[in-house]
């Protein structure tokens, strides 16, 4: 059996009560079930700002919801995400979540002189879950899967996050009843595969 991960689940849909919410819990279960330590985060219930208001110029003071969320991200060997694809992005609320936290100094450091880079947060890994409202191979092939490349490529593997794994569920907007309990039963597998 393999060791068991400390996992941080930072569920990003605006609304409590979500579909989001479901798969979050699916995959709590599965992770606890094989002895993983979780802890749950929901971006909607955290206090704070979301708005990098004074950009990269002047270091904005971090609210104790964002300063614990940080404490959580540091503790954990494995990150998972989960968050719905509006406009081929993220919803705005944890794109501010993510500009306010994964900050220079906390998740990179620019070298002096260099257009390079130390990633501050090695040894971790991470599993997006994302739901969508068309077919997967359609956001993939079409629009050029968005929000994976700026979760996954630009915010994630940029701080040295590796490797970050991607599900797509959906089509949610028409899924049945028999659908969702499927969805849930697969991501609760992932959960026990702490993947």
């Amino acid at each position: 059996m393999q060791a068991s991960k400390k996992i941080i689940i930072i569920n990003g849909h605006p609304r409590r009560g979500s579909f989001n919410t479901a798969l979050a819990e699916a995959y709590r279960a599965g992770a606890i079930a094989t002895g993983a330590q979780v802890r749950m985060l929901t971006v909607a219930e955290l206090d704070f700002n979301p708005n990098l208001a004074e950009g990269y110029h002047k270091r904005m003071h971090l609210e104790p919801d964002l300063l614990s969320a940080w404490e959580d991200i540091l503790w954990a060997d494995h990150l998972v995400w989960i968050h719905p694809v509006w406009w081929g992005g993220l919803p705005a609320l944890l794109k501010g979540f993510i500009d306010r936290l994964f900050l220079p100094g906390m998740a990179y450091v620019y070298k002096k002189d260099s257009i390079f880079w130390d990633k501050l947060l090695l040894g971790r890994t991470a599993r997006i879950i994302t739901t969508l409202d068309q077919p997967s191979f359609i956001y993939h092939i079409l629009f050029g899967r968005p929000s994976v490349n700026q979760l996954k490529k630009a915010t994630l593997e940029f701080c040295g996050v590796r490797p970050v794994k991607v599900s797509y569920v959906g089509i949610i907007r028409r899924s049945t009843e028999k659908q969702r309990k499927d969805w849930l039963l697969k991501v609760e597998k992932l959960g026990r595969r702490q993947q």
